[in-house]
Parts: structure tokens; sequence; C-alpha cells
């Protein structure tokens, strides 16, 4: 089940912040929410709960439920490469994260919703399935009726876009488009996990 409560409070009790809304609240109070939560040292945790902390923070960063991120998981086992770097890739290439990382939508709950709601386009085509797995050389858009939408007015004049583009996307933002130029490599991906820690959790 995905969660969807408080994201601010998600981000304290994973310990880092998972929106870039997240990131001045998390300053404030960097400790997990809660009565108890300055007082609640993270580096006590046993190996099963750093492992297990890890993967919730995964799963968190790319709205996920567990099953789904199980899921990609054994996908990524079976791909040639090391199975957290394969999984990294995998969850990236997703439709809601690429939109995401091409600054279409200020958060990956936002970008969820905005292919939910058919707002976004693969080849042309109306995709409504946020995990839906963006191939190289497919270009995504906006659909024509929604660009006067104000979310989509403020990411073509750059509102949620990163300071650096993703080297495996070209973006236009101005005509609300991008391009997967080619299938992410983990050392280009900007998430700060350390998804070995994942593996040996599902593989326990």
């Amino acid at each position: 089940m995905r969660y969807t409560g408080p994201k601010v409070r998600l981000s304290r009790r994973a310990g880092v912040p998972l929106t870039k809304k997240a990131v001045r609240y998390f300053e404030q109070r960097p400790y997990p929410p809660g009565e108890h939560g300055r007082k609640t040292n993270r580096r006590q945790a046993g190996d099963y709960g750093v492992r297990l902390m890890e993967k919730q923070r995964l799963r968190w960063y790319y709205d996920l439920s567990e099953r789904q991120l199980r899921r990609t998981f054994d996908q990524a086992r079976r791909l040639e490469g090391r199975a957290g770097a394969e999984l990294v890739t995998l969850l990236e290439c997703r439709l809601a994260s690429l939109v995401l990382r091409a600054g279409l939508a200020p958060s990956i709950y936002a970008a969820r919703q905005f292919i939910a709601h058919g707002h976004i386009t693969v080849d042309g085509r109306k995709v409504d399935i946020p995990s839906y797995l963006v191939r190289p050389g497919q270009v995504v858009g906006v659909r024509e009726r929604s660009r006067k939408m104000v979310p989509f007015v403020e990411a073509a004049e750059g509102v949620h876009a990163d300071e650096r583009v993703a080297p495996y996307l070209s973006v236009d933002l101005p005509n609300l488009t991008f391009t997967l130029v080619s299938r992410p490599e983990r050392a280009q991906i900007p998430v700060e996990f350390d998804e070995q820690l994942v593996v040996e959790h599902y593989s326990r």
C-alpha cells in the first residue's frame, strides 16, 4: 500500500527530504516525528532495521507500494547487471520518475497525478499508467489541451526544473516535452541511497 499522508512527516521518518518542499521543513526538524522523535538515535538500529529503512526510503522516494518495489526488484535480478543498480535504473525509467526529473512536475506525487489524469503523452499517445517504462528514443510531452493549466505553465517557465538536466534526458521545457536519449546509468541518477542494502534485505 502506498503512503498517502503528510510528505514532510514521511521525510523526517526517512531521515532525508523526499520532496523539494520538504527540504526547508526537514532542516528545521531533522529528527523523526512524534513525541520521542528528538530522543531517537537512528544509528542504534540493527542490521535488519538498517536494511529495512533503506528499502523503505527508496520505496517512499519513488512513491511505490511494497508489491511494486518487490516486483521491480525481481525484474532487476533477472537482468545482466548488478541487481541494485538495475533496480534503481528501472525505477528511474518509470514515466512518473522521468516526468519529475524533466521538470514537468514539482514532486513524484504530482507526476503520478498528472499521468493518471491523462495529461501526459508518450510518442503522441496518452499514457495514464505512472509505472509505464519509457524506452530510449521515446518522446514524452503534455497534451495540447492541458498546457494552459497552471502547473504546466509554471513547468514551461522552469519553476520545477532542477539546476542540472539529467544527462540521459533531452528536455524542451518551453514546449513541455522531453526525450529519454539513453538508458540511465546508476552513476547518473541523483538518488543518494545504498541500493545494495535493499538487495540484501530482499535476499535475506
